[in-house]
């Protein structure tokens, strides 16, 4: 049997001509026929590539064996799939958008939270100085989320700067902040000491590593991944669903795009919902002409139409 992987990782580090980069990485990741989404810009990498575990090995090296990514830290699932249907690479003008004119304020290269492993995340994240941040947006933190975390009500991380006021009254507190992999916590924590947050840490290698290393302790729900597997379990001790169907409000784990393009809501609904409403968020959307069939997995290939940006799930 074919054994697959998928691999999560970011690096900054500049990149010089970012945009004839991510032309010729785009090459490389298809001669090794993996599939996935990198975003390429001057500041960085962002990506999550699948295929075989053998071309998944070659890549790594390659992206070690340059120095501007040799320390990158690669998170490593074995999956019995590839994780995309198609491999995307392309140029941004930055790799997490943050909304920022001047983005030399938070820069990670220059100023960023104390990184905590896995472990001393969960030794650290109860005690009674500290607050939990996740800097994730609405649909990420609803599918899952630590217990006693704040969250923000954002729809996209471009949202973030403008929510620093609304924690201001922690600015004495240990701020822990989190997300999926790590990239978003690098920008979010040093915009928070430039804010004048003294004692800002982020969780290394994010959700991912955690539920890899601290069996995921104290994680609600599941966590959301920009793939098509589009959620994963994460906690192995004492694990809970803290989600809700949009439609029925019944408890449910489960993620979709609605089946509708024009709209790609991501919602949690259930399964009865979910064939009910034919994969869409709500009755209006299912007389959609251009609505997708829906094989009960909510995951669709990006279509070439305008789609509603702040939840677009795929390309």
């Amino acid at each position: 049997m074919e054994k697959y992987q998928t691999l999560l990782y970011y690096c900054y580090s500049t990149i010089a001509n970012a945009e004839q980069f991510a032309a010729d990485h785009l090459k490389f990741c298809k001669s090794l026929n993996l599939v996935g989404r990198i975003i390429v810009a001057e500041e960085g990498l962002n990506g999550t590539v699948s295929g075989k575990t053998s071309d998944c090995k070659i890549y790594m090296d390659a992206i070690h064996a340059d120095e501007r990514f040799a320390k990158t830290a690669f998170k490593i699932d074995d999956v019995n799939e590839p994780s995309f249907i198609k491999m995307h690479c392309r140029y941004k003008s930055e790799i997490v958008h943050s909304g920022l004119k001047d983005t030399s304020i938070i820069d990670p290269n220059h100023q960023t939270g104390k990184h905590l492993e896995p472990v001393d995340f969960m030794a650290m994240k109860d005690d009674e100085d500290v607050i939990i941040l996740d800097v994730r947006s609405n649909y990420e933190h609803n599918l899952g989320k630590f217990k006693n975390a704040i969250t923000l009500d954002i729809e996209n991380f471009r949202d973030f700067p403008d929510k620093i006021n609304e924690l201001a009254q922690y600015k004495d507190k240990k701020i822990l902040t989190y997300c999926t992999g790590g990239i978003k916590c690098e920008k979010a924590s040093a915009l928070l000491l430039h804010h004048g947050f003294n004692d800002v840490y982020q969780l290394h290698g994010g959700i991912i590593k955690y539920g890899k290393e601290a069996q995921g302790k104290d994680f609600e729900g599941k966590c959301y991944v920009f793939d098509n597997r589009i959620a994963v379990d994460v906690n192995n001790v004492n694990p809970t669903i803290v989600s809700v169907c949009y439609n029925c409000g019944k408890t449910t784990p489960k993620m979709i795009n609605c089946a509708n393009p024009e709209c790609n809501e991501h919602i949690t609904q259930c399964d009865e919902c979910g064939d009910l409403l034919q994969g869409c968020c709500k009755e209006e959307c299912t007389t959609n002409p251009r609505k997708r069939p829906y094989d009960g997995t909510g995951y669709y290939v990006k279509v070439p139409h305008q789609v509603n940006k702040k939840t677009e799930l795929v390309g």
